[in-house]
């Protein structure tokens, strides 16, 4: 295929999908968000082309997304916290409730440390695709934003 029919066919897939657009509800956007894909539309590989490439749009629907947030990246920083040390906790606890009265400290301590340091590193994308979807719950995209409007 030539340049321009590749770039037609694109604009015609992205004008479709556009128009037929709904705002999809919150369990449907977390969902999508924790399989990695665009919590808007449900492309796949969304936003991510590798583990920690990220692309700068939504390759189905062409959503941004930092979407003109300068902070975007607290965010997903925040929910990565979330994700890690709740985890840590409660394994923590866990282990503790089931070995007590006879803890195995050091491999706990190891244990922990291991998984301190693996968590982050497995949810990285997933916690920008979460935090995606809980910016877009918070702000809809807008019809000047370049982004599929909500229908209302």
């Amino acid at each position: 295929m030539s340049p321009l029919g590749d770039e037609f066919g694109n604009v015609v897939r992205r004008t479709v999908i556009l128009i037929q657009m709904q705002r999809p509800g919150v369990s449907t956007m977390l969902g999508r968000a924790v399989r990695r894909r665009c919590p808007w539309c449900g492309g796949r590989g969304a936003f991510f082309t590798g583990w920690f490439a990220k692309s700068d749009r939504c390759h189905t629907c062409g959503i941004a997304w930092r979407r003109g947030d300068v902070g975007f990246e607290l965010g997903a920083a925040s929910i990565s916290a979330i994700i890690v040390l709740g985890t840590l906790v409660a394994g923590m606890g866990g282990t503790m409730v089931a070995t007590w009265p006879d803890v195995p400290y050091v491999w706990l301590f190891v244990g922990l440390a291991l998984a301190a340091v693996a968590l982050p590193v497995l949810v990285y994308p997933i916690t920008f695709t979460i935090w995606q979807a809980v910016d877009l719950m918070m702000r809809p995209p807008e019809p000047g934003e370049d982004a599929p409007e909500p229908v209302r």
